[in-house]
């Protein structure tokens, strides 16, 4: 099957892959799945704070500022790890201080989990290598 310039034409099978070799090749130049984990954690957070557990009703008010803000934070330090992977190591180490300082701000870091999450993807986000530190490690070897 071709075009009218004699150009084949492409499947929709051939697009669809395209689509997903696409995201895949800029998933890898940035530390994705460390910005995914560190919003996570900030997203357990924030709705940790809503929540009612048996007798103890958790609330926001003035003192519960932190309940908010850190969560954010967390969100958005995430964000700016996956869309600016120049400056990796920044916000993964801000990510792992906030998530670390959440544990006593923050309902325990989120009873613990929101903590978790966040801690993991600020290590994965400081850890990870970009594709020209990963080029300069294999020459050095």
């Amino acid at each position: 099957m071709t075009t009218d310039h004699g150009v084949p034409a492409l499947s929709r099978s051939a697009t669809a892959s395209g689509g997903a070799r696409g995201f895949r090749h800029w998933r890898r130049g940035r530390p994705f799945i460390g910005g995914l984990l560190a919003a996570l954690g900030g997203v357990e957070m924030f709705f940790s704070g809503q929540l009612d557990l048996g007798h103890l009703h958790i609330q926001l008010g003035i003192e519960g500022l932190q309940a908010t803000v850190i969560p954010i934070a967390l969100v958005l330090l995430g964000v700016l790890s996956v869309t600016m992977p120049a400056h990796h190591v920044f916000y993964g180490i801000l990510t792992l201080v906030v998530a670390i300082y959440s544990l006593v701000g923050v309902n325990m870091g989120g009873f613990i989990v929101g903590m978790l999450l966040s801690g993991a993807g600020g290590v994965l986000v400081v850890a990870w290598m970009g594709p020209a530190e990963a080029r300069r490690g294999k020459r050095a070897e």
